[in-house]
């Protein structure tokens, strides 16, 4: 990789400043705020290890929710900070202060081995703002820096992208690593047949995915709500389901694309509609026969039908290496989450190499308790789409070259 890693750093006895991604979801109980799913804290332990037994004073800069750049009490990472140091089984210490004497001496006074945890980056408006002179007191915390939060990698902020300009070298992390690893090098050449299943709400969220992927990919399955607009644009009936109007043309382009290079487009052959988008309503599945039988009208489709199943299941079988952005139907509600399940199990029992790139579909995975049977699934939502698309990650780009 052009990239240097952490494993390549001297780092006894020196204070390494490390961007982490702890935006973790909580929840309001009595008495404070309970971490609901610690997995982002868990992705950065290999790096925070490999630190730590190399002697390094790590100093851990982090971003929690949106305090819109002053400080929050509700956003504080001091659960976080008790929660790392459950998982590492050691003291962390923690800095109320981001910046200034305060936070520096903290740094400095930490012992070979020890953890800091600095508040977070978002109380100051300059963090989001990427300004030099905030990027420049960050720097003051650390003597080498090092980028492990892939999450926030496509934002041009000062702790994620600034702060690498003042502090030399800078390296990736472990996690960093991994994901450019299977995001970047193992797509860039896919062990072949490569499929693509892409869901979610939006064609406009996947186009520059999909145009980008179509240079690599042999089959594309497409579901949820995106599927419509492509309906709609081979006159396929979609009744009251979702729709971007002002993105059919690019749906008309995209399947034309997809003929001229020989790609198989697939969309779905049947679909569960129901009369009212809720748990318990009345739903059906319905077969698209023809031009003139799509989506009932006044009815909403919310997951593939059992027939799109069992072709997309197929499909699955087949492949050497399988990428999934976005669930193929409403699977947060159970009635209408059987195709992103049978999807998931479909991936389970395959050999395929199986990334799963962010966002909902990685909630699914794990929901149905198929985590461990992916090659790998990435912690970045926007940025592994924006990678996937072939832009340059700010946060990647800053870290010094190999």
């Amino acid at each position: 990789m052009p990239k240097l890693s952490v494993r390549d750093l001297e780092v006894k006895g020196r204070r390494v400043l490390v961007r982490v991604d702890f935006n973790v979801p909580t929840e309001e109980v009595e008495g404070g705020i309970r971490i609901t799913d610690d997995t982002r804290i868990r992705e950065s332990l290999p790096t925070i290890k490999l630190l730590r037994e190399r002697g390094a004073k790590v100093v851990l800069l982090a971003h929690f929710g949106r305090p819109k750049g002053k400080p929050n009490p509700k956003y504080s990472l001091r659960p976080v900070a008790k929660r790392l140091a459950e998982l590492i089984s050691a003291e962390v210490e923690f800095s109320p202060e981001v910046i200034g004497d305060q936070a520096e001496k903290a740094t400095l006074q930490l012992a070979e081995g020890g953890t800091l945890l600095i508040e977070n980056v978002r109380f100051y408006a300059q963090e989001e703002a990427n300004d030099p002179d905030f990027a420049r007191q960050l720097a003051r915390l650390g003597d080498v820096y090092a980028n492990d939060a892939f999450g926030a990698a496509h934002r041009a902020h000062a702790s994620t992208e600034g702060v690498a300009h003042y502090l030399s070298p800078a390296a990736m992390g472990l996690l960093m690593e991994k994901e450019l690893r299977y995001l970047q090098e193992e797509l860039a050449d896919p062990e072949r047949p490569f499929l693509v299943i892409l869901g979610g709400a939006k064609v406009s969220d996947k186009i520059g995915v999909i145009k980008a992927l179509m240079e690599k990919a042999n089959v594309f399955l497409i579901g949820g709500a995106m599927a419509y607009t492509f309906y709609r644009a081979l006159g396929i009936p979609t009744g009251v389901s979702r729709v971007e109007e002002d993105k059919v043309h690019l749906a008309e382009e995209l399947l034309q694309l997809a003929k001229q290079k020989g790609i198989k487009f697939l969309l779905p052959v049947d679909n569960i509609e129901t009369d009212e988008f809720k748990a318990g309503a009345h739903s059906r599945n319905t077969t698209l026969l023809s031009k003139q039988r799509g989506i009932t009208d006044g009815w909403e489709a919310v997951d593939i039908g059992s027939a799109t199943i069992r072709l997309y299941e197929t499909e699955i079988g087949k492949a050497k290496t399988v990428l999934w952005n976005g669930p193929v139907g409403v699977f947060e509600i159970p009635d209408f989450a059987n195709g992103t399940r049978a999807l998931a199990e479909a991936l389970a029992r395959s050999s395929a190499t199986s990334i799963i790139g962010g966002g909902d579909s990685v909630t699914a995975v794990k929901q149905y308790g198929l985590a461990d049977q992916m090659t790998f699934i990435s912690t970045g939502g926007g940025a592994s789409l924006e990678l996937l698309e072939g832009k340059t990650l700010p946060g990647v780009a800053a870290l010094t070259d190999t």
